[in-house]
């Protein structure tokens, strides 16, 4: 791996001081970053070194996505206009066809689009494993390697079918004994604790609407005997909230804490509908979220209160969420729609494309527990870096660079790096065929329509 510098453009750190440099530099050197500042990169640094022009560019942290559905990528297009509850039911019969390697195929399509919108993490919720599918975890794991992004996989899991109150059919879950086992199997083959681990796991029972509480009590009591993090769906919908009354007699967030869901070990994807109580318990426990914008506008879901939370001190990081209800992809482009959604719900001076590219940044790095690795560009950490091209003809001009990619059109990408790796290089993927992912992927979406 050789050293690189990366200057002339304007660096955005997403650091504690929001530091910004107009025509600043960034040093790599053995995967991490040893300089930022302002002006040319120092000269200890430059022999030997490859040097990026990033005159003309936005340089700022890798994006890090907090929620995704990797294998939703084979069933885009469906159930177009529907809320979440009839989505799924729709999805269900299709997603229960689903098999190690058509999720491979599917993961490494999506993973793919993600690389080129600037994303550098990717976090994955599966969480439907039909018998005989085989070692759908290691697919992913596997997938992420090839593409090069780092990977913060949760093994999901479902065991409240039809005919026992639960949203899926009895056919999609698993039983609880089954899911925790495997949570546990799925753990201690492929997390990775070190600094600069590329993947990690999780545990992630879906929802409330889809579990047991003892599969959600037995899941906290594992994953924190095995030091990893806790994930699901909460507060995403009116209709959540109407089940959760009806079968607990409590709100998403009251059932999810008497059960042991809420602590700086936890983050929460879409937190749509929170009263002000359920945000002070998140602030009060450090539980973390994960807003998925355009998943929520797709699902009619709402808009949740973004502001509020950053206000009271809870981590939000940004997420693309399933590709089946957010058929872009593009993390890059969910920073926009975070600003928008945001600027709709409590006014313009609201949120801004600063506070838009942190929560795709920094906050994702909380909410996955890797502040101090990842999520600014600050001397000492990972090298996960994305240069934007920002002096083309959708962007030419511009006043504000950071402004061409919180509210412009999504810039291309002069380069991304993961680690100091090239991932793309003039807006394409260097670390496999991307031709060959797309036929692929086409192949299977095929397949798996044809096997329902």
């Amino acid at each position: 791996m050789t050293r690189t510098i990366i200057e002339g453009g304007h660096v955005a750190t997403v650091d504690s001081e929001s530091a910004e440099y107009d025509g600043g530099h960034v040093v790599v050197d053995d995967g991490r970053i040893v300089a930022v500042g302002a002006g040319r990169a120092p000269e200890q640094w430059r022999d030997g070194a490859e040097v990026v022009d990033a005159r003309g560019c936005l340089v700022t942290p890798g994006l890090i996505n907090t929620h995704h559905h990797l294998y939703q990528w084979l069933t885009r297009g469906y159930a177009q206009d529907s809320i979440l509850f009839d989505w799924l039911t729709a999805l269900y019969p299709l997603w229960s066809q689903i098999d190690a390697r058509l999720t491979g195929v599917g993961a490494a399509g999506a993973m793919a689009v993600l690389a080129r919108s600037g994303c550098t993490t990717v976090g994955d919720h599966h969480y439907i494993f039909p018998k005989g599918s085989g070692d759908i975890v290691g697919a992913l794991v596997e997938s992420a390697a090839t593409v090069g992004v780092r990977l913060h996989a949760t093994r999901g899991s479902m065991d409240l079918g039809a005919s026992e109150g639960g949203l899926p059919p009895d056919f999609a879950v698993e039983t609880t004994d089954a899911a925790l086992a495997a949570s546990q199997e799925a753990v201690e083959r492929y997390h990775d604790p070190s600094f600069d681990a590329m993947v990690r796991i999780a545990i992630a029972p879906c929802s409330p609407f889809s579990v047991t509480a003892d599969l959600l009590r037995e899941s906290a009591v594992l994953a924190r005997s095995l030091g990893v993090r806790l994930h699901t769906h909460a507060s995403e919908t009116v209709e959540e909230d109407a089940y959760c009354a009806e079968h607990f007699g409590k709100t998403p967030t009251q059932y999810l804490e008497d059960l042991g869901w809420l602590g700086d070990d936890v983050w929460m994807a879409h937190c749509v509908h929170l009263d002000d109580r359920a945000i002070e318990r998140y602030a009060a426990t450090g539980t973390g979220v994960a807003h998925c914008p355009s998943s929520n506008g797709r699902l009619a879901s709402g808009i949740a209160p973004v502001r509020d939370l950053l206000r009271a001190g809870v981590p939000v990081g940004l997420g693309v969420d399933g590709a089946a209800s957010n058929e872009s992809g593009q993390l890059g482009i969910e920073i926009r729609e975070a600003v928008l959604m945001g600027r709709l719900r409590t006014g313009a001076d609201s949120f801004s494309v600063r506070d838009g590219l942190r929560i795709a940044t920094m906050g994702g790095a909380r909410v996955l527990g890797r502040q101090d690795e990842i999520g600014s560009l600050e001397v000492g950490k990972l090298a996960d870096i994305a240069v934007w091209q920002v002096d083309r003809v959708e962007h030419a001009g511009i006043l504000d660079p950071v402004a061409a990619l919180g509210l412009g059109a999504m810039p291309p990408l002069k380069r991304l790096f993961v680690g100091g790796r090239v991932l793309i290089e003039d807006q394409t993927l260097v670390t496999t065929d991307e031709d060959a992912l797309a036929r692929g992927v086409a192949a299977a979406s095929r397949e798996l329509a044809e096997r329902l």
